[in-house]
């Protein structure tokens, strides 16, 4: 089977990437490196079952030539992070409804089943905890530009679902809680490995908010496996499914726990909300996913506590601190 993963040299496609590949299959990248990097597939680019094309999901004949090679087609490619929907809005708004339309069109006109990446994030201000699938979304005001990134995505989630309705294409939708893993960067606001690179070079670990909020991180091993399984469940498509773990932690315990794990000095400090973001910066309290719909399809179930993932991502964050920085 051939695998078409756009986003495919991000954080998340770059381990589905190698799933994939250790299953016998073949995988063909779409990115822009937008926000993914060559470096995490830079191991993969001499596979004899690796391709990769350095382009945009936005170009419709390359996105056209890729879906028609490929058997299946999974769709990470998004504007991804607090830091950048901020800062960028409209790269946001255009990157995750333009995109996924362009390349549900093109899988929809070679019925290639699909899988579109989606995120907690669209639960918005629901307080109907755990979150379920079918619970009502709660978005804040528009004027609010924290919360483009879910309206996005929810609209994602709509043109999938009316693609799998309308036109009879396969598609399945998996709303991600927090994935966490070796690879991801800080960059655009991921809590664990900014907090573990501060913590590393015992610089001051910044606490957004009150450290009250809570949140339940995954493993990406779990999550690319839970994808592999999905997309070859007949069962699966039309649906929407939370991806994640459902042990919660609050960021200041996180921070204290990270501390304690790397032997950092570092001072926990608390930043509010607006010096951190914006004025009238609005986050979710609790995010806590109900895993009992995968659970019961693919028998999903997390294998690693978040000890056990902090312990992976900080040998890891070690390994490229310690890295020289070669000059040209």
């Amino acid at each position: 089977m051939k695998v078409l993963i756009t986003g495919g040299a991000g954080f998340v496609g770059s381990h589905l990437s190698e799933a994939y590949i250790s299953r016998g299959d073949e995988v063909v990248v779409l990115d822009d490196l937008s926000t993914g990097s060559i470096r995490n597939i830079e191991h993969l680019k001499s596979h004899p079952r690796f391709e990769y094309t350095i382009d945009s999901v936005h170009n419709r004949p390359v996105v056209a030539e890729l879906v028609d090679r490929c058997d299946i087609v999974i769709h990470l490619a998004a504007a991804v992070g607090v830091r950048l929907i901020i800062e960028s809005p409209v790269k946001t708004i255009e990157a995750n409804v333009h995109g996924t339309e362009v390349v549900l069109a093109a899988a929809a006109k070679k019925k290639r089943p699909m899988l579109i990446a989606s995120t907690s994030e669209v639960y918005g201000l629901s307080t109907d905890i755990p979150f379920h699938e079918d619970g009502n979304l709660v978005m804040g005001a528009t004027t609010k530009g924290r919360w483009s990134y879910a309206c996005s995505k929810a609209i994602d989630e709509f043109l999938g679902l009316a693609y799998y309705n309308e036109k009879k294409l396969p598609v399945t939708v998996v709303r991600l809680f927090n994935t966490v893993g070796p690879r991801q960067t800080g960059r655009y606001g991921m809590v664990i490995p900014t907090f573990i690179g501060q913590a590393l070079r015992n610089k001051p670990i910044t606490v957004y908010g009150d450290g009250t909020q809570s949140r339940c991180f995954g493993f990406v091993g779990d999550v690319v496996n839970a994808f592999t399984k999905l997309m070859d469940h007949p069962d699966a498509p039309g649906r929407v499914f939370n991806i994640g773990s459902t042990e919660e932690v609050s960021i200041g315990e996180l921070a204290e726990l990270v501390k304690v794990m790397t032997e950092s000095k570092s001072e926990i400090v608390q930043i509010p909300y607006d010096e951190a973001y914006e004025a009238g910066f609005e986050d979710m309290p609790r995010r806590v996913p109900d895993t009992s719909r995968i659970r019961d399809l693919i028998g999903f179930r997390p294998t690693m506590t978040l000890e056990q993932i902090l312990e992976k991502v900080i040998a890891f964050e070690k390994t490229r601190i310690q890295q020289p920085v070669v000059v040209s």
